[in-house]
């Protein structure tokens, strides 16, 4: 069971966030749960699960989407080809290389990750935990 119930990011822009989440999400293994374009959202779930829901849309303030310093949201990849394909959708719909795919071996043996920001700015990693 997990213990999130929903990330929500902030976006600018809700047609170019699906176009960079779209793919990548479908690679993780997700998929929309409901798209709420009136009210500014969008939200994708695992395929075999109600939650965690990852939730893209304009911030609840109105006010336009500030990333900020530090906040990231990692995804777990199933393998490290997973994670290679999933930095290369990023980087072609849009998204700012913050890291090649590749060992961190100084996080642990087999931290195999990626890291980039999306359109908005939000730095997002994709990892595999598992041996090569």
């Amino acid at each position: 069971m997990s213990f999130l119930s929903h990330i929500h990011v902030g976006v600018s822009d809700l047609q170019r966030a699906h176009d960079f989440y779209g793919p990548l999400l479908r690679e993780l293994g997700l998929q929309i749960r409901n798209i709420e374009l009136a009210d500014g959202w969008i939200a994708w779930k695992p395929r075999d699960a109600e939650r965690p829901l990852f939730i893209v849309g304009w911030p609840w303030n109105k006010q336009h989407p500030d990333p900020g310093n530090g906040p990231m949201t990692a995804f777990l990849a199933q393998s490290r080809g997973m994670v290679d394909r999933c930095h290369a959708l990023a980087l072609a719909n849009g998204g700012e290389d913050e890291g090649r795919p590749g060992l961190r071996s100084n996080y642990h043996p087999n931290y195999y990750g990626a890291y980039f920001r999306d359109p908005d700015g939000n730095k997002l990693c994709v990892v595999c935990h598992e041996p090569g």
